[in-house]
């Protein structure tokens, strides 16, 4: 049975459309903490996520997902922070009722994302640090001269190797015309 996005007006489920779409589906953390934070966020009254709860990907925003393997994952400390809230009911009467129009200004837009909430910093993880310079240093020179260096000389060298294919293959079809040639005279001439 396909899992339901549980946040307030959002119809989404995991279907083969949805994830045609790129909507991806997130369980709620197993953290108390943070299980509480996202239930908080969601506004709704007597809700307890339990451990198939899931909130589908348009409830966060494109920075708090780890897209580095081939996973799309929540960054760790992240609470989801778009929803659709409903308006409270207006009493408007009969004659004042008009089709409201939906605003589409970048400033519009931002204010109906709402505020992030703040983010506890006991929960907040320092990030790790990757050594980037010994990372398969043997393979790359330690300048960017010299790096530029390297990429001229294999520049010139694949040019050099591209022009003497070009030559080969000149070579080869003017022996393969020559050869035709001498086949077809000694073929058309009677032998003596």
């Amino acid at each position: 049975m396909p899992a339901h996005c549980a946040a307030i007006g959002c119809t989404q489920r995991r279907t083969v459309e949805s994830k045609k779409q790129g909507i991806t589906f997130h369980k709620f953390p197993r953290d108390e903490e943070m299980r509480r934070l996202w239930e908080e966020a969601m506004r709704r009254k007597d809700f307890t996520a339990s451990d198939e709860s899931v909130l589908c990907s348009q409830h966060f925003r494109s920075y708090d997902f780890d897209k580095t393997g081939q996973i799309c994952r929540i960054r760790t400390g992240v609470i989801p922070s778009l929803f659709n809230f409903p308006d409270r009911p207006r009493q408007i009467p009969h004659e004042e009722q008009r089709t409201s129009t939906i605003r589409t200004t970048k400033t519009s837009l931002k204010a109906q994302e709402g505020l992030p909430l703040p983010i506890p910093q006991k929960l907040i993880k320092k990030k790790p640090r990757f050594n980037i310079a010994l990372d398969h240093n043997y393979s790359l020179p330690s300048s960017p001269a010299a790096l530029k260096a390297k990429f001229s000389a294999a520049a010139a060298r694949l040019w050099s190797l591209e022009k003497q294919k070009r030559n080969a293959l000149v070579r080869e079809r003017r022996a393969r015309t020559t050869l035709m040639a001498v086949l077809h005279k000694s073929l058309c001439e009677p032998c003596v």
